[in-house]
C-alpha cells in the first residue's frame, strides 16, 4: 500500500509541471550564450520538432522572425556586403541570434500546445519562485558580507555596494539586474491577475531590490491604469501595497535612488539643481577657538583640556623619569570612547576605478580620436542622455542616406548588440580577433555616443545613456521596412485577437516600454518568458471561444 501511495505521489510530483519547460527557461535565460545554445541542443533532443508552421495568414509562429532575416539578406545583396570576409562572419553571427529565436519560440509554442493550462501556469509559478529564491540569497550573502542589514545604505568598502545594490541582484539567470527587474515585473502582472497576492507582492519586492528606475516608472504607469480601468477590490488592494513597497523603498531603504531619479529629470529638462554649500569640515582643536563661538559644552571641555594641559605641564619636571600612576590618572582623558570609522574617510567615498574594460575603451578612444568627435573630448559634450542621442543619430543618418531608409545600414552595421560583439572591445561579449569588425556609420553614431559616456566616470554608466534599444536596432539596420515588419508580424501576431488576452496586454504593454532599453531579441532572454506569458494566455481563452463558434 505504501508503495502504491509512493508511486502515486511521484506520477504526480512528475505530472505536475513540465520538467522540458523549466529546465528550458532555466537554461536559456542564463547569461552565457553557450548555455542557451546547450539548453536548444537539449530541449530538441528530448522533444525534437521541426515543424514550425510558418504561414503568411494564420502563421503558427511569428512570420517577423523569418521576414527580418530576408531584410538583411536582401540588403546584403543590395549593398555588396558579402564582399567583406569580416562582414560575412558578422552576418553569420547574426542569422544565428535570429535562428535561435526561432528555435526557442518553437519549443515554448510546442510546451503550450501539449499541456493543459494548469500545467503551464504551475510550471510558470515555480520558474518564479525560483528566481526569487535566487534573488534573496544573494541579498543575504551581500548583507552576511558586509554585516548590515539595509546594503543600500552601506557606504563602505568604497560604497562597493550602496547605490548600486541592484545590480548584485541578478536572479536566476545571473544577467544584468534590469533583466531581472523585467521578469519580475511580468510575474506583479502575471500573478495579480492569477490573484496570487503573495506572488505579486514576492514579485514586486525582488524588482524593487533590482534598483531599476526605469522599470520601477513603466510598471508604476501600468499598475496605476489598472487600478482605475480593470481591477477588483482585491487586486486594487495589492496594487495599493504594491505602491507603499516603492514609497518605502524609495524614502527608506534606497532614498539615493529618488536623488538619482530627480537629478536626470532635471537634466533631462536642462534645469541646474540648487547648488547646495560646501560643507567644511572643522578640525581646528577646541583649546583654539575662541569663546565667543564655543557652545557651552564646547566651553567646558575647552576649561577642562586647558586645565588637564597646564597640570600636566607643571608637573612634567617632578616625574621626569618616574612612573606616577596617581599622576598618569589625572592626565589621562575624562571620557574614553572605541573610535569608529569616520564617513568622510576614503573607504566611505566612492572610488572610480579604471577596470581593464574601461582603460581598453579609454585607449580605443584615443587611437580613433579623429572618428569619436563626442567620446574624445574630456567632458561630457552634451546634456541629453545617450538614449536620446542614439535616436537622434538614427533619424538623422536615414535622412542623409534616404536609399538605406528602407531596408537600414545592414544586420550589425548600426545598432545592436551584434555591431558592439563584433568591435572586439569585449562591450557585449568575445568575437573572435581576425573577424572583429567595425562599420563607419557605428564608429561614428553609436558606437561614439557609448564610448562618450562608458570610457569615462562611472557616474555616467547608466541604463539611460546607453544606445541599446529594439526599435533604434530596426530602425537603423532594417529600416523602414523592419520596424512595419515587427508591427504587423510580432506585434500584430500576438495582438490579432485581443480579446483572448487578459494578463497578456498589460504585459505586451509593458513589453512595448522595455524594448526601449536593450537589445532584447539579441539578448535571448526576457523575450523567450514574454511570449510563453502570451501564448499560455492565448490557450487557455481559446477553448471557451471556439466552443462558442460551434
Amino acid at each position: 500500500m505504501t508503495l502504491k501511495i509512493a508511486d502515486i505521489n511521484i506520477k504526480k510530483l512528475v505530472g505536475f509541471i513540465d520538467w522540458k519547460l523549466l529546465v528550458f527557461l532555466t537554461l536559456f535565460l542564463d547569461v552565457k550564450l553557450i548555455v542557451k545554445v546547450i539548453a536548444i541542443v537539449l530541449v530538441y533532443l528530448f522533444q525534437f520538432d521541426l515543424k514550425f508552421g510558418f504561414r503568411l495568414k494564420n502563421s503558427r509562429l511569428p512570420l517577423f522572425y523569418l521576414l527580418v532575416i530576408g531584410i538583411a539578406v536582401l540588403n546584403a545583396l543590395l549593398y555588396k556586403s558579402y564582399a567583406n570576409i569580416k562582414y560575412d562572419a558578422v552576418f553569420l553571427t547574426g542569422i544565428g541570434f535570429w535562428l535561435l529565436c526561432i528555435l526557442s519560440v518553437h519549443q515554448v509554442k510546442l510546451s503550450v500546445e501539449k499541456n493543459n493550462p494548469g500545467i503551464l501556469h504551475n510550471t510558470i509559478l515555480v520558474f518564479f519562485a525560483l528566481n526569487v529564491i535566487c534573488s534573496l540569497l544573494t541579498l543575504m550573502g551581500i548583507m552576511a558580507e558586509i554585516h548590515t542589514l539595509n546594503p543600500y545604505r552601506y557606504q563602505g568598502q568604497y560604497q562597493k555596494y550602496f547605490i548600486g545594490t541592484g545590480d548584485y541582484i541578478k536572479g536566476l539567470t545571473f544577467d544584468v539586474s534590469t533583466t531581472n527587474a523585467v521578469i519580475n515585473a511580468f510575474g506583479v502582472i502575471y500573478f495579480l491577475a492569477r490573484k496570487n497576492a503573495f506572488m505579486a507582492l514576492t514579485c514586486m519586492g525582488v524588482m524593487l531590490l533590482t534598483g531599476s528606475n526605469s522599470v520601477n516608472l513603466m510598471l508604476s504607469g501600468i499598475l496605476l491604469l489598472l487600478f482605475i480601468f480593470n481591477s477588483t477590490r482585491d487586486q486594487k488592494s495589492v496594487i495599493a501595497i504594491c505602491f507603499i513597497f516603492l514609497g518605502v523603498f524609495m524614502t527608506n531603504v534606497s532614498p539615493q535612488n529618488d536623488d538619482y531619479i530627480v537629478k536626470t529629470y532635471r537634466k533631462i529638462i536642462n534645469k541646474e539643481l540648487p547648488v547646495k554649500p560646501v560643507v567644511i569640515l572643522n578640525i581646528v582643536p577646541v583649546t583654539q577657538k575662541p569663546d565667543s563661538i564655543l557652545s557651552p559644552e564646547e566651553k567646558r571641555q575647552k576649561t577642562a583640556l586647558l586645565y588637564l594641559d597646564s597640570v600636566s605641564k607643571a608637573l612634567a619636571p617632578k616625574i621626569s623619569g618616574v612612573k606616577n600612576t596617581a599622576v598618569t590618572s589625572i592626565v589621562t582623558p575624562l571620557k574614553h570612547e572605541i573610535p569608529v570609522p569616520s564617513i568622510h574617510t576614503a573607504p566611505f567615498q566612492h572610488k572610480d576605478d579604471s577596470t581593464g574594460l574601461k582603460v581598453k575603451l579609454q585607449g580605443f578612444v584615443k587611437a580613433e580620436k579623429p572618428y569619436l568627435v563626442e567620446a574624445a573630448q574630456l567632458t561630457i559634450p552634451t546634456r541629453l542622455p545617450g538614449k536620446v542621442i542614439a535616436m537622434q543619430q538614427t533619424i538623422g543618418y536615414l535622412k542623409q542616406h534616404p536609399k538605406k531608409a528602407l531596408t537600414g545600414d545592414g544586420m550589425g552595421n548600426f545598432s545592436s548588440k551584434l555591431a558592439f560583439k563584433a568591435t572586439g572591445l569585449g562591450i557585449a561579449g568575445g568575437f573572435p580577433a581576425r573577424y572583429t569588425y567595425i562599420s563607419s556609420s557605428f564608429l561614428t553614431n553609436h558606437l561614439d555616443v557609448y564610448l562618450t559616456f562608458f570610457s569615462k566616470s562611472e557616474k555616467f554608466h547608466s541604463l539611460i545613456n546607453s544606445p541599446n534599444s529594439v526599435y533604434d536596432q530596426l530602425l537603423g539596420e532594417y529600416g523602414l521596412l523592419g520596424l512595419i515588419t515587427f508591427i504587423i508580424f510580432y506585434a500584430g501576431y500576438f495582438l490579432r485577437d485581443p480579446k483572448k488576452l487578459t494578463y497578456g496586454i498589460p504585459i505586451f504593454i509593458l513589453m512595448a516600454g522595455v524594448f526601449l532599453l536593450d537589445y532584447w531579441f539579441e539578448q535571448l532572454s526576457v523575450i523567450v518568458l514574454f511570449e510563453l506569458l502570451l501564448l499560455v494566455n492565448i490557450k487557455e481563452t481559446a477553448p471557451k471561444t471556439l466552443s462558442h463558434a460551434k
